[in-house]
Formats: structure tokens, C-alpha cells, sequence
């Protein structure tokens, strides 16, 4: 018997017995590797890519050889990815995500991975890999790293809620520092922490490729949001970070401090997630302070914050001279009447570059979300607007029923849908708005942008 190999920190992986191939009759539908739409994918001098053995037999011959239990459901996703390659498919994503509740899935864990990455070594028809919600942990995060060593067409990589902890990150960050293929990183849901916060933020001084990194509810501390901000007044590849639900105390905004100074140095990030950070007005009012300046930024998210209607008289302002701007998220957070007649006050009779706002669950009534509705009347790029959750009376209802009717609206622009009982309109709720699909995607039927719209009109980096 082969001896496993030992993981980060010394861990000791432990195999299990062989198990035979899946029946052909398995119950699972037929796979849907997904290709990339952009051009990017392809090999860098055109060429086309040797061929390769077929990847379902390489990773049955790998566990029999290193004596571990086949994963009927990694085994099913190569079957089918194979046949794709046969068709000539090239700039495939292996998707393994493992929060699929249709079919059998046996969670990809850290020794599965291990075998997974020895298959998928120096394949130049696989550009992508997302195995999201699955138990690799730190083990799995060291083959990762390995993977990135070898593997020199990845450019997305999925590791979201994989229970990598700070010294898988660690490993993750450093293999970056030399890394020139990977575009889009999503560790998203992983505790890596302050300190694996801080391994990150000392790649991008390095790393010079990279375009998107999502670092979403990964606990980050108050050093690394700092170093973040600090990094990125420098570094001119990042388009695209999210820096969602850091660990924070104290109530001085200093990381908003930090990325307003950021933004007002920075003249190439495009996309910039700050949900859950704890946002008053007073650090909305540094972040529009650098808005003046700043000439790059298209998607603004701070979402989920402490920001009222105070707050939107520094964003109303700023929104009259910034013409970059396209979408807004300001979900969550409390700008209730007054601050909704700012907003649309602005649309109305300035802005003509923002395509897109979210004020879902803002406690703002008929009146504030009336005069909203007016401002997609006049301004023709005001096309999406999402508004579920607040106080809805008949007027809102006539209010939106009629921007449908006159063509000021599509559906598949906004989150509510009129319907009549009794001749009274009323508004449903649908599934669309700016990041729907953000933690997780359908498992079955059509994947319908309008759902992650955001990510849709300001394209950043791969979104699968």
C-alpha cells in the first residue's frame, strides 16, 4: 500500500479501501461542463492542446494505485467532461460543487482532492475548477496550492466554504507570489482570518496577474482590511475584491477610512464589496469624498450597513458629478423616505451613467419609492431597480404596474411583478436583483442572469 503523503503542519492523510467504478445506471443526469464565454480560455499561442488520456480512467487508476475509495460523484463529472473534450471542447470548468441536492454527492474531502488535483495536472482543456461547499480543508488547500504550482491554464478557481482555516490560506497566498495564469480566486465563507488575511493582502504586492479576489466572510481583522486598502493604492491589476463581513470592533470606521483613502489613489479597481462593514453616514461620507476623484469604479456594494438618510444626502451629491458609477447596493440599510427622494431627486435631474440601484428592505414608503419610480420615467440608463421589502401602499403598486406598462421597466430589471385582484394592483416578489446567485445557483432549470445583474452589466473576472 502506497503511504499517503503528509499534508500541511505534518496531517497525515488517511485512505480508504478501492471501490469499484459507478454503474452506468446510476441514477445521476447527464453532466453540463461549462465552457467559458471569454477568449481568454484559450491556449495563449493558439495552438491547439495535445491530447490528453481520458480523466475518468486516470483518477480510477490513481485511487486503485494509492489505495483509496473512488467518489462515484467526482468520477461522474469526469465521464462527462471527457466526453466534451472528445467533442473538441476547449476552456472547460470542472464544476464539483458539492451543495447539489438533485443527484448523490459524496462531498469532495482533502484526500479526494489530493487525487483530483494529480488528475487534472498540465490539462490544458480544463481552465477552471469549482469545488465549492465540499470538506478539503487545510489538506485539500495544500494540493490546491500544489495544483496552482502545475496547472498553467487555471484562471478561476471556486474554494468557497471548504473549512480552509488561516494556514490553508497561508499556503494558497504563497503559491500566488509566483502564480501568472490565475484571474479570479473566491475563498469566500473560509475562516482564514486576520493572519490569512494578512498572507493575502502581501500577495498582491507581488502578484501582478490576479484580477478578482473574494475574500467574503473569511473573518478578516482590522490589520488586514487596513493592509488590503493600503495594497491596493499600489497595485494596478485588481479589478474586482470583496471584502465582506470583516471582524471589526470599535465604531471609528477605520476601514472605511482606509478604503475611501484607497479609492482616491486607486484609478483600476472596478468592482468593491463592503457589505457587513459596519458603515455609518460618516464613513459613507469619506468613501463619496473619494468618489470625486475616483475615475474607475462601476459597482459600489455596501449593502447590509448603519446607513440612513443622512448618508444619501454625500451619495446624492457625489452622484451629480461622478459619471463612472453604474450600480449601487445600498440593501439593508435604513434610507427610508427622505433619503429615497435624494437618490431620485439626482437620477432625475443630473446622473446619466448609473444603470442599476438596490434599495431592498430600507424601511422607505409610498411616497419615497413613488418618487424613485418617477426618476426611471425620465432618466433613460436608470434601467434596474430592486425594492422588495419595503412598505408597499396602493400608490407604489399603480406606481410600478405603470412603468411595466409604458416600457420604462422590464421585468427581468427589477424584483416585483404587478398583479390585480379585486381591481386593486398589488406587487409580487421575484427572483431577480443584483447577486442572487452570490452564495449559491440553481441546481436545476435556467440560470437566468437577471438574477445576478450586477455582475452582469459590470463584468468583472469569471462569474460561474
Amino acid at each position: 500500500m502506497t503511504t499517503p503523503p503528509r499534508g500541511p503542519r505534518g496531517l497525515r492523510i488517511m485512505w480508504g479501501s478501492p471501490e469499484g467504478a459507478i454503474p452506468a445506471k446510476s441514477g445521476y443526469p447527464a453532466p453540463a461542463a461549462t465552457p467559458s464565454p471569454a477568449s481568454a480560455w484559450a491556449l495563449a499561442d493558439n495552438s491547439a492542446p495535445e491530447p490528453v488520456g481520458s480523466l475518468q480512467k486516470r483518477y480510477k487508476n490513481l485511487c486503485m494505485e494509492k489505495s483509496r475509495k473512488i467518489n462515484p460523484f467526482i468520477l461522474h463529472i469526469l465521464q462527462g467532461v471527457d466526453e466534451e473534450i472528445e467533442k473538441g471542447l476547449e476552456g472547460i470548468t470542472l464544476n464539483i460543487a458539492g451543495n447539489n441536492h438533485l443527484i448523490p454527492v459524496e462531498r469532495v474531502t482533502g484526500e479526494d482532492f489530493w487525487i483530483l488535483s494529480k488528475v487534472l495536472e498540465k490539462n490544458p482543456y480544463i481552465n477552471g475548477l469549482d469545488v465549492r461547499y465540499n470538506f478539503i480543508s487545510d489538506v485539500g488547500a495544500y494540493y490546491a496550492a500544489k495544483l496552482l504550482q502545475k496547472q498553467y491554464s487555471l484562471i478561476y478557481l471556486n474554494l468557497m466554504f471548504n473549512d480552509i482555516g488561516p494556514e490553508g490560506g497561508e499556503l494558497i497566498a504563497k503559491v500566488l507570489h509566483k502564480n501568472t495564469t490565475l484571474k479570479y480566486l473566491r475563498m469566500t465563507g473560509n475562516k482564514i482570518e486576520n493572519k490569512g488575511g494578512m498572507f493575502f493582502a502581501t500577495m498582491l504586492q507581488i502578484n501582478s496577474s490576479l484580477e478578482k479576489l473574494d475574500l467574503g466572510d473569511c473573518d478578516l481583522g482590522m490589520q488586514s482590511v487596513i493592509a488590503f486598502a493600503t495594497v491596493l493604492t499600489q497595485n494596478q491589476t485588481i479589478k474586482g475584491i470583496n471584502l465582506n463581513r470583516p471582524i471589526l470592533y470599535g465604531k471609528e470606521e477605520e476601514s472605511t477610512v482606509h478604503l475611501g483613502h484607497m479609492l482616491k489613489e486607486n484609478q483600476c479597481l472596478v468592482e468593491l464589496h463592503m457589505c457587513k462593514h459596519d458603515i455609518r453616514n460618516g464613513g459613507l461620507k469619506h468613501l463619496c469624498e473619494a468618489l470625486y476623484l475616483n475615475k474607475s469604479l462601476r459597482y459600489l456594494d455596501v449593502s447590509c450597513n448603519k446607513i440612513t438618510r443622512d448618508g444619501m444626502v454625500f451619495l446624492a451629491d457625489v452622484l451629480k458629478s461622478n459619471t463612472t458609477l453604474e450600480v449601487i447596493d445600498l440593501s439593508f440599510n435604513r434610507i427610508e423616505n427622505t433619503g429615497a427622494k435624494y437618490l431620485s431627486e439626482t437620477l432625475a435631474s443630473h446622473n446619466r451613467s448609473l444603470k442599476a440601484l438596490s434599495v431592498v428592505s430600507n424601511n422607505i414608503k409610498g411616497e419615497g419609492l413613488v418618487a424613485l419610480s418617477q426618476s426611471l420615467k425620465i432618466n433613460p440608463t436608470f434601467s434596474n431597480i430592486y425594492i422588495w421589502g419595503n412598505k408597499f401602499d396602493e400608490a407604489t403598486c399603480v406606481a410600478y404596474s405603470d412603468l411595466f406598462q409604458m416600457g420604462h421597466l422590464k421585468p427581468e430589471n427589477t424584483d416585483v411583478e404587478p398583479f390585480v385582484v379585486d381591481g386593486h394592483v398589488y406587487l409580487a416578489e421575484v427572483s431577480n436583483g443584483l447577486k442572487k446567485h452570490y452564495y449559491w445557483t440553481p441546481t436545476y432549470g435556467a440560470f437566468y442572469h437577471s438574477a445576478n445583474a450586477g455582475f452582469n452589466l459590470v463584468q468583472v473576472g469569471q462569474h460561474l
